[in-house]
């Protein structure tokens, strides 16, 4: 008789529990007016007359997947996903863009920011009380105000937001400290204290004024997975995971998980080499390491995950160097890049044959530990909707043909740097 859990048994008919380590949502721009607080109404009202949304996905029938809770579940539940790790992905009040990409506020305009971001996270506690138990929303902060992005960490575990935090990208430049200052320790202190997770996503960290001319689009989307990768090595070499053990740190939609095994053997280089005395290297370094006490390698060991979106073919034999059980799937819903509505096709294109002990901790049991879901709760709805073990296991000969996801790419190219 096996005596592991129901989710880690191999038999080929086990429905997967699928949790998306990385969906969006957020409100339709006159929803968020309720959240606000009443001295900021009449400028939203004027705000919101002039604004013009910028992005097309944000815009006709399907804009209402960002906030329409039923039709919402109903198409994740077609694609075999149960529960979702929610990141923002509309227009707050005041912002030019959605926060994601919005590049930092200067002292100037931090005011009206900050009370659109909190209308964003009011309402998101709202929108993961609609469906209990199957959303963790992430919280937004800013980090201009230390101390208001304390407090609206403690306020968001108050309210039940179990995806964690947001944290923001800050690119050279930026009105704001890079990550590395010192600045922010009560942030990360109070993410530990409250076991409040700390999330990266990819897109707002690179500098402004990148996706400007001709090639500028172009150059943007090959440098933004790179600048977001940065808070890594901010994080490691500033000491934050040091002074912090238990601290959970998640790095999501970074151009897949292909760049973390040559990222760590290069940040385990100079880690070795800012220990030598009188080398460059030990001159630039040799403050940052001195209080170390892990290799960045073990530091990502204890702390950190990717939200893999998406996961492609050439990672898989990676899971590994990377960390099987530090490896989380994400859909990306409603995106038009997203695996919806063939995530069980991207499965059995990227993972087929992998073992199904290993894919129950990539699809859906390492977020639910990190994100702190009920596998017993989900676990009737996964026998409903979820893919089994013998579907996923069978290869997938040719992608969908009108799906744009990257999780279908058949790309050559192994670890970027």
């Amino acid at each position: 008789m096996d005596s592991r859990p129901a989710e880690t048994a191999s038999n080929e008919s086990t429905r997967y529990l699928i949790i998306s380590s990385d969906c969006h949502a957020g409100a339709d721009m006159q929803a968020y007016r309720e959240y606000l607080e009443p001295r900021y109404l009449d400028e939203f009202d004027e705000w919101a007359k002039a604004y013009v949304n910028p992005f097309d996905d944000l815009q006709g029938a399907d804009f209402e997947r960002n906030f329409n809770s039923r039709r919402r579940i109903a198409e994740l539940e077609a694609d075999g996903v149960v529960a979702e790790v929610l990141f923002p992905n509309t227009i707050p009040p005041f912002f030019p863009s959605g926060n994601l990409v919005a590049p930092q506020p200067s002292p100037e305009e931090y005011e009206r920011r900050w009370a659109g971001l909190k209308a964003h996270n009011r309402w998101m506690v709202d929108f993961c009380n609609e469906a209990p138990g199957r959303r963790a929303g992430i919280a937004q902060i800013m980090l201009n105000d230390v101390d208001d992005a304390v407090g609206e960490i403690r306020w968001a575990k108050d309210a039940g937001l179990t995806g964690g935090i947001l944290l923001p990208g800050v690119p050279p430049g930026a009105p704001v400290p890079q990550l590395h200052s010192a600045e922010y320790e009560p942030i990360w202190a109070a993410c530990a204290e409250l076991d409040v997770v700390i999330n990266h996503h990819g897109g707002g960290a690179s500098p402004n004024g990148l996706v400007t001319g001709q090639t500028g689009g172009a150059i943007y989307l090959i440098e933004q997975a790179w600048y977001s990768h940065r808070a890594l090595w901010h994080l490691i070499f500033s000491g934050v995971f040091e002074r912090h053990p238990s601290l959970k740190f998640v790095l999501t939609e970074q151009g897949g998980a292909s760049w973390i095994p040559g990222h760590l053997e290069f940040l385990d280089f100079y880690y070795e080499r800012f220990g030598v005395e009188g080398t460059v290297e030990g001159v630039f370094g040799g403050d940052a390491v001195k209080g170390m006490s892990l290799t960045p390698r073990e530091y990502w060991a204890r702390n950190c995950y990717v939200g893999a979106s998406f996961l492609r073919r050439i990672e898989a034999p990676l899971r590994y160097e990377i960390g099987v059980d530090h490896m989380m799937y994400g859909v990306d819903y409603p995106h038009t890049e997203s695996t919806y509505p063939y995530t069980r096709e991207a499965l059995r294109w990227t993972l087929a044959g992998v073992p199904a002990d290993e894919m129950h901790n990539m699809l859906g049991l390492t977020a639910a530990d990190v994100y702190a879901f009920d596998v017993d709760a989900l676990r009737p709805i996964a026998q409903r909707v979820g893919p089994t073990v013998g579907e996923l296991n069978v290869p997938l000969d040719a992608p969908p043909p009108d799906s744009r996801s990257l999780g279908f790419t058949m790309e050559t190219f192994h670890r970027p740097w």
